[in-house]
């Protein structure tokens, strides 16, 4: 009957990094967690060994920007580690294993 309150993390490092490198607002990437239609995929790459593991998806925020969007999940926190806009093999990967 009532959700539950999902609060979004993001380090001092990763919201500059979101800013000044890949021109991603915290607002888009909270927009993409909304428009997401597809399933979450886990990076179980050994280099980006997180635990638990780092999850990501691609969605659209409202102005249609794909993103590619990579967290960790921790409870009802969702730490923020990354978003960009997705090269086509991170797209192609993502349309293959997540619908």
């Amino acid at each position: 009957m009532f959700g539950v309150l999902i609060k979004f993390i993001y380090s001092p490092a990763v919201l500059e990094k979101l800013l000044t490198k890949h021109l991603v607002s915290s607002k888009e990437v909270e927009q993409c967690f909304i428009n997401r239609d597809g399933g979450l995929l886990e990076d179980k790459r050994e280099n980006h060994a997180t635990t638990p593991l780092t999850r990501w998806f691609i969605a659209e925020t409202n102005q249609c920007r794909l993103l590619k969007i990579c967290f960790i999940p921790i409870g009802t926190k969702l730490h923020i580690k990354t978003a960009y806009e997705p090269n086509a093999e991170e797209i192609r990967i993502y349309k293959q294993h997540a619908y």
